[in-house]
């Protein structure tokens, strides 16, 4: 008999959007295995969008600094929303992107920081906010020819969503190209892709996704013969949700991340991008 709780049923309703008996009956069959479960609902058609698999992690804040060439995004988590959107709380975390942006992120706990160092620094906080403070993610970008742009995005008085991205082959004192920059950071925030282009996709992860796909319209009882076919337009569904040169632009959905770097000529690329966003890993 697979071991799991209510609380793995009412979670994996939560991720997957599926109904409750349909939850508990996926965990059945999957041996209590969230991942598994996950795509066994998929395969039943039961699940809503898989975008909302992302696991849930805790409260917290996010800050982003972007200086010149330079770019950075800390994550400070704690355990409620009401010490997140605090002040101490929130100065706490735009103290630390700017010392991640200057001096950068490795040995980033063992940095000065006011009087002591940023691993006590957090500890002291939490003792002073009554709540268990961690750091969360950090990503800093630099770039010696490229340009970078950043996005926060603030709910419940704090940022909850911080994003970084860097183009390639573009004048960096552009303005039209600074704000696409822009407009791609917070359509990244909005639209939440996985990939910058194809090339990204690990193959295992589109294996997975075709295994998913073929069964899913199989049970739907399609012909046997027409599954590939429809199997592969569904993966260009797939690309078109998950990987941002193909993703519409959420400000004018007529016209993909790719036309609108298009406008910026035809060396201009995402070089990379990166997404933080409290309760997600």
């Amino acid at each position: 008999m697979a071991e799991f709780s209510a609380k793995d049923v009412a979670e994996l309703r939560k991720q997957t959007g599926a109904g409750m008996m349909d939850c508990k009956k996926a965990l059945e069959e999957c041996e209590g295995d969230m991942d598994d479960a996950k795509d066994w609902l998929r395969k039943k058609g039961l699940a809503g969008a898989s975008k909302r698999a992302g696991r849930a992690a805790s409260q917290g804040a996010v800050e982003v600094v972007v200086d010149g060439d330079v770019g950075a995004v800390v994550e400070l988590n704690c355990e409620t929303d009401f010490v997140a959107k605090g002040a101490d709380f929130k100065q706490t975390v735009a103290d630390l992107a700017k010392l991640v942006a200057k001096e950068g992120e490795v040995g980033l706990v063992d940095k000065p920081f006011g009087d002591s160092t940023v691993g006590d620094a957090i500890t002291q906080l939490g003792a002073k906010l009554g709540e268990k403070i961690e750091l969360g993610r950090v990503v800093r970008y630099e770039t010696s020819d490229g340009l970078i742009d950043g996005y926060k995005h603030v709910q419940n008085e704090r940022g909850v969503i911080g994003v970084l991205v860097e183009l390639g082959g573009v004048d960096p004192g552009d303005a039209n190209a600074r704000e696409i920059a822009h407009d791609i950071a917070l359509h990244v925030a909005s639209a939440a892709p996985r990939y910058t282009t194809r090339d990204e996709v690990p193959p295992d992860a589109l294996d997975k996704e075709r295994a998913v796909l073929e069964e899913l319209t199989r049970n739907e009882g399609k012909p046997e013969d027409k599954i590939p076919q429809i199997v592969e337009g569904r993966l260009k569904a797939f690309y078109q949700d998950y990987v941002l040169v193909e993703q519409a632009y959420v400000r004018d959905p007529k016209t993909t991340i790719g036309k609108l770097l298009g406008s910026l000529g035809s060396n201009a690329a995402v070089r990379r991008f990166a997404r933080v966003k409290v309760g997600e890993e």
